[in-house]
């Protein structure tokens, strides 16, 4: 039994090291199709006069794509703590263990609603600013037109992945808690026995 919860801790851990990697590559690509189409469009000193209404979307979504970028980061060195606390295969947790677990769900929750509630809105600002019948007539001639909403769906994949790592963290938890108080109950009725 001991053996399945030491597996099962180190896959947790890595599931929450995963969770920080995904969110950085999502913050990396997030921008690739809206560079692609958006970003001669309209002119960085000028937002808004654009060639075509709503592009500047690309700029106004600069701010998020950097918090998320270093909010990645940030995830990846605190998934990183669960493996210096050595976490992902102790026997007995402590309070360094506790803690480094905590961090992790509150990151993981944080960050997962923050990106749902940021892309979803400017989603639905690119759907509704963006004129994209003028859009793929300036760009057909360099076949660099696309409407896809591919990078702003993924985020729920990329959120969904970094709340399963929480709940996965959590169930962990109860899960070594358990054990410990069973492990500590078999001491104390071996040790009456012994006396005996």
């Amino acid at each position: 039994m001991y053996k399945k919860q030491i597996i099962f801790q180190r896959i947790v851990c890595l599931c929450a090291l995963i969770a920080g990697a995904l969110f950085f590559v999502y913050s990396l690509g997030m921008m690739t199709d809206l560079y692609d189409t958006l970003f001669s469009m309209v002119q960085p000193n000028n937002l808004d006069k654009a060639k075509v209404a709503g592009a500047r979307i690309y700029y106004d979504m600069q701010p998020f794509n950097r918090l998320l970028l270093r909010f990645s980061i940030g995830m990846i060195l605190l998934s990183c703590v669960l493996f210096l606390t050595n976490t992902h295969s102790r026997r007995k947790y402590y309070l360094s263990n506790y803690l480094a677990t905590a961090l992790n769900v509150a990151a993981e929750a944080a960050m997962a609603v923050w990106c749902h509630l940021q892309a979803s809105a400017y989603k639905t600002q690119y759907l509704t600013t963006v004129d994209f019948a003028e859009l793929e007539k300036r760009l057909s001639r360099r076949g660099t037109y696309t409407d896809s909403t591919f990078w702003f769906d993924i985020h729920y994949l990329v959120c969904a992945l970094a709340i399963v790592a929480a709940v996965l963290l959590i169930v962990n938890v109860i899960w070594k808690k358990k054990m410990m108080q069973g492990e500590k109950a078999l001491l104390r009725s071996s040790g009456k026995e012994v006396s005996a």
